[in-house]
């Protein structure tokens, strides 16, 4: 076995307790460099027999930090690889980032302007993208330093940025083919923007804050907070007539932009109505009053404003009826008068009570979109667009998981998926960034420039042709949605691409099924022709311990690297200090850690964290994680460390293991029902890992190394292994064989989640065969039932002394068992002595008398 020379010394004696720092400190570069991540190339080019494993990591933002959602993913991620890699399987774990195009570019335009006070425009297109690959190089592998402390066994010789020229070419092949058959497509829609950043944003970037009534907010760009929550109604007046339509809006502003009045065909309040028009109050417009049973005739008067240009649901009846789009805002949320728009707000409701048409305000519940980068209000925007057709895709993709190709687990996400797939809308893949995958499509101006494409499009020679690229950029989740295909040289053939697509699974959490999930789905159909992965696989949200979302302004939202090494409450305060919260945000996030964390969080280490996140994560709920579980874990941890180094010693130095785990039919009762329980724990892990059953993984592991080897094997077996005689030294020889195979096996069976003290304790255990890496577990002992029912019996023995102890208090005084062989008459003689020494007379009947079905079943 190659150990490794720069991490602790294997061959010196474990120290006295387990110190995660000791354990963590070097073993990850070790496994680096022995290529312990890589796939075995060596059986790439050759079908395995075990079959191959191939996941991609879903490519956090290059500007992102761990938080604990994080960890919980790479948590999940890094055991299943580990666990297909240790059943001898093909198995890949890719690695990569996303250019993540709005988040990094603020970054580094408040970085320009902090240090510099520049702006990008400042700079120039060109000057501020070689700025953010600057800032990418120097400030961008953050996340990738944390991944390895958490132990990701990534293979980060194929690490992939989306930026990168191999995936640029591909996002740019994809583009073309797409807008060749006609799925990729030009219109004039609106979009969701945001004024402060200019661009239009996806849905996902848009955060739906929920109002009760009449709320202040701060807008970026105003001194003062902006009313929401209101509805004020206020009146149009028909024209010829005295009759007036009262409306009622959230958003007065955008009257200025209406170009009807809509109600519902059944409602009999304004049949008398039809063909009639009203006068907008501000000017000349003469605006129809139409009929649609979109409108709801039991809320307010029945009667809906209409604003094609601003709003959604107006969007869609302004298309059936034909009516004129007016768009009142530019991109940076200013009239045309250049008055803001929230000012206008104010403007209009005034010149609105001046006409004498302003009828009431009042609080209304309602949601606000506010934009997750900037903070500022979403504003419905007209603009020319890039647009995927999706509705083929989205059909294809139901399909596949109605007909089984593709599985969803938990299930009960599918209903969601149905929903998405089977109501999807066209999608917008334009950005008005900098930053990011510039479109590939072209303005054509006359110019002497050539381009034979262009000249032969629109008959003329090439002479009179030139071409203005799209100044847009795509859509993050584009290129995200080719990640599984492009990080292998498609649209190039590879040895990769042949071997490791389609892959197997895909992790990640729920909420990015459709803005993520569904648009690999759908573009592996169809760009490749296959699914990218025949399974998805969806992590619950973690909370905090109260169940609270993680939030900034809260407090609770904790980097696990602070969980791994321990952090103070002062140091967690500090940490606020340095974040953009306002000073009362700030204040109540402090009171928030105080109360969370008095002391603040000890050092769990990164074994403890993994196997916590990975007991919480039951399918389908989400996950209050309180970090004294996780500590927990760290004592967990440490027993672990104390029974193996107890272990060794009873093993002692010249021990040498057979070079085939099996049984000999010499055993006892205690032997060869630990090496049933650990034959079931296997199991157990087994059809956990197959069915994404975290929680029975944990239990099953915890209980066998706790419970079963510690608190009853180990101590069971302490006469045996102190007898001298001939007989005895046979069965303590046999005792040691066992008790090898269920520290090898069960450090084995562990590992996957506990990766660094697995590998510390596991270098120090003798080998039965030389190996670079351990082998997969084969099982060689089955469910032995009636020895559990056996043991079973016995340990109900030592529950019923126990009890009977406590009932008297006897607790200080010794219960002494002496049993005859051939009746098993019990007697309890009360004298001081301990439970553990209880175990060890059992231990010892079992191992002198071997087998006694028979006669405890006559007891």
């Amino acid at each position: 076995m190659c150990l490794p020379s720069c991490v602790s010394d294997v061959l010196s004696p474990l120290p006295d307790s387990y110190s995660p720092q000791f354990v963590e400190a070097a073993w990850y570069s070790w496994w680096e460099k022995q290529g312990f991540f890589k796939p075995e190339y060596g059986n790439v080019s050759e079908p395995n027999p075990c079959g191959v494993f191939m996941m991609c990591i879903p490519p956090p933002n290059v500007t992102g930090s761990l938080h604990l959602g994080h960890a919980l993913t790479n948590a999940i991620q890094d055991c299943l690889t580990r666990w297909h890699r240790m059943r001898g399987e093909t198995t890949l774990w890719n690695p990569g980032c996303d250019h993540a195009g709005i988040a990094t570019q603020v970054v580094v335009e408040k970085k320009l302007m902090k240090e510099r006070k520049m702006s990008r425009h400042d700079l120039g297109r060109e000057n501020f993208i070689q700025e953010v690959w600057k800032w990418k190089n120097e400030k961008g592998d953050r996340i990738y330093h944390q991944l390895k402390k958490l132990g990701s066994s990534l293979d980060w010789d194929r690490a992939c940025f989306t930026m990168d020229d191999k995936l640029s070419f591909a996002v740019q092949e994809a583009f073309i083919r797409m807008h060749e058959e006609g799925v990729i497509y030009r219109s004039k829609r609106l979009v969701n923007w945001s004024c402060t950043l200019n661009s239009a944003i996806s849905d996902i970037e848009v955060d739906k804050k929920e109002l009760i009534g009449r709320t202040l907010l701060p807008v970026p760009g105003y001194n003062e907070k902006i009313e929401f929550g209101v509805l004020v109604s206020f009146s149009y007046k028909v024209e010829g007539s005295d009759e007036e339509v009262v409306v009622a809006t959230t958003r007065i502003e955008t009257m200025l932009g209406d170009t009807a009045v809509a109600v519902h065909p059944n409602d009999s309040r304004y049949q008398h109505l039809e063909g009639k028009m009203v006068v907008h109050p501000f000017c000349d417009r003469k605006m129809p009053i139409v009929f649609d049973d979109f409108v709801d005739m039991s809320f307010g008067t029945g009667a809906v404003k209409i604003t094609p240009a601003h709003d959604h649901n107006d969007y869609e009846v302004g298309e059936r009826h034909k009516l004129p789009f007016i768009n009142i805002l530019d991109e940076n949320g200013l009239l045309i008068n250049g008055m803001k728009r929230f000012e206008a707000r104010k403007a209009v409701l005034q010149a609105l009570k001046d006409l004498g048409q302003f009828k009431e305000v009042k609080d209304n519940p309602m949601v606000v979109p506010v934009c997750s980068r900037s903070k500022d209000i979403v504003e419905p925007l007209l603009k020319p667009q890039w647009y995927v057709d999706c509705r083929e895709m989205g059909k294809q993709a139901a399909d596949v998981v109605r007909n089984g190709e593709l599985k969803i687990i938990p299930d009960h996400h599918i209903k969601t998926w149905f929903n998405w797939m089977d109501n999807i809308r066209d999608w917008c893949i334009s950005r008005q960034l900098w930053w990011g995958h510039r479109i590939p499509a072209y303005f054509v101006t006359v110019s002497r420039a050539k381009c034979k494409k262009a000249a032969k499009r629109f008959n003329v020679t090439a002479d009179k042709i030139s071409l203005r690229q799209d100044e847009d950029v795509l859509d993050t989740w584009f290129s995200s949605g080719i990640f599984p295909f492009s990080i292998f040289g498609w649209p190039n053939e590879s040895e990769d691409l042949r071997v490791f697509y389609p892959g197997t699974l895909l992790e990640t959490g729920h909420d990015i099924l459709f803005f993520w999930v569904a648009r690999m789905v759908m573009m592996g159909l169809k760009l490749t022709g296959n699914l990218p992965f025949k399974e998805v696989y969806l992590h619950a949200v973690v909370r905090d311990a109260h169940g609270r979302k993680m939030s900034k302004s809260l407090g609770n939202v904790i980097d696990p690297l602070d969980v791994i090494t321990g952090i103070s409450l002062e140091g967690l305060y500090a940490l606020l200090m340095d974040s953009n919260l306002d000073p009362l945000e700030i204040e109540k996030a402090k009171q928030g850690q105080k109360s969370d964390y008095p002391s603040g969080i000890p050092e769990c280490g990164t074994d403890a964290l993994r196997f916590a996140l990975c007991a919480y994560t039951s399918q389908g709920r989400d996950i209050n994680l309180d970090v004294n579980r996780i500590l927990g874990y760290r004592h967990f941890c440490n027993k672990l460390w104390n029974a193996v180094k107890f272990a060794m010693r009873t093993l002692g130095e010249e021990f040498v293991p057979l070079v085939k785990a099996q049984l000999c039919g010499s055993e006892s009762v205690s032997d060869r029902w630990i090496l049933s329980r650990l034959s079931a724990a296997v199991a157990l892990c087994d059809s956990g890992f197959q069915a994404y059953d975290f929680p029975t993984i944990t239990t099953a592991i915890y209980n066998f190394w706790l419970y079963e080897l510690c608190d009853v094997y180990l101590e069971s077996v302490k006469p045996v292994l102190s007898r001298t005689d001939s007989e005895g030294q046979k069965q303590a020889d046999i005792c040691r064989q066992t008790l090898y195979t269920c520290l090898e096996v069960g450090l084995r069976l562990l590992s996957p989640l506990m990766p660094f003290v697995t590998e510390e304790l596991f270098q120090r255990l003798p080998r039965r065969h030389a190996q670079d890496s351990p082998p997969s577990i084969n099982l060689f002992c089955t469910h032995l039932f009636d020895v559990d029912r056996q043991m079973e019996f016995v340990m109900s023995v030592v529950k019923t002394i126990r009890s009977l102890r406590a009932d008297y208090n006897l607790t200080k005084t010794r219960a002494d068992c002496e049993t005859s062989h051939s009746t098993l008459h019990t007697h309890l003689k009360l004298t001081r002595f301990s439970r553990d020494a209880l175990i060890q007379g059992l231990g010892q009947y079992l191992y002198l008398y071997g087998p006694f079905q028979t006669e405890w079943e006559s007891v």
